[in-house]
């Protein structure tokens, strides 16, 4: 039997239900990270017996978002508007951006309440980033909340990151449209950062492995390298294109896992 955890962390505010699993601990537990408890440790390993594969994917997804923002920090973008973020726990885009640039500026933004609260508290000391409750859906809201106004400004480069998230939105909800609602606006030099379940070639069955991560939440669509690429609209794909996730430049020290079903690419604003 586990270990009980005995004493509420300060990163768990009292008002989260600690004893209810959370799909956001759920992720974070899968990825390696420390912002979990015991029921959300059980109900991951019960998902992922049966479906093996989706940690190690996901963590390639986490990896992939870390080799992102470097690239980008690299490239001279400072600021980084993340929807659909998780906790933003160690090791996560501002770790990585201000450790590259301390000037640098991250919008977190989750649906989940859970994840927003815990983030809320992980963040509670850092003024260079924040995080809030928002739905993609509604990018205005996302676009004019007062956090994003306070440390984005779309006057300059921004790299919007939709990692493992828009494989929730159906073709019927028009995915690209969605994702030109929050580009549109971008100034050039932008980019846009998206990791999305899938493969080269879709199987006709496509695995259920994130249904049953989210539940009732929403089903899973799989996109092909092409289908993904149209979702970077006019953006420009930065090397080596759409990839499967450990390959979108690998560290030198990484065995990258070509077969885990999780395509990524990155891509760039062109100045009009």
């Amino acid at each position: 039997m586990e270990q009980q955890d005995t004493e509420r962390p300060a990163w768990a505010p009292p008002e989260v239900d600690i004893d209810t699993p959370s799909i956001a601990r759920v992720y974070d537990f899968w990825i390696g990270g420390a912002h979990n408890f015991p029921a959300d440790r059980e109900l991951a390993r019960k998902v992922a017996a049966g479906n093996p594969d989706l940690p190690a994917t996901l963590r390639a997804n986490r990896a992939f978002l870390r080799r992102a923002v470097r690239e980008l920090s690299a490239l001279g973008i400072r600021q980084f508007l993340d929807i659909g973020s998780g906790i933003p726990a160690e090791g996560n885009v501002h770790d990585v951006a201000l450790a590259a640039h301390p000037d640098s500026k991250v919008v977190y933004v989750d649906i989940d309440p859970v994840a927003v609260a815990h983030g809320r508290a992980l963040l509670a000391d850092e003024p260079r980033a924040a995080v809030f409750q928002g739905d993609l859906y509604k990018s205005r809201e996302i676009l004019d909340a007062p956090d994003t106004r306070r440390l984005i400004d779309f006057g300059q480069p921004v790299a919007l990151i939709l990692a493992a998230v828009l494989h929730f939105v159906p073709d019927s909800d028009d995915p690209l449209a969605l994702v030109g609602q929050y580009t549109e606006g971008l100034a050039p030099g932008s980019a846009l950062v998206i990791s999305h379940a899938g493969a080269e070639e879709v199987p006709r069955a496509a695995p259920e492995a994130a249904e049953q991560y989210r539940g009732a939440v929403s089903r899973v669509i799989w996109r092909d390298n092409r289908e993904l690429a149209a979702l970077f609209g006019d953006f420009e794909l930065l090397e080596p294109g759409v990839v499967r996730a450990p390959l979108w430049h690998p560290d030198p020290t990484d065995t990258p896992d070509p077969s885990l079903p999780m395509l990524a690419g990155a891509a760039l604003k062109p100045a009009r």
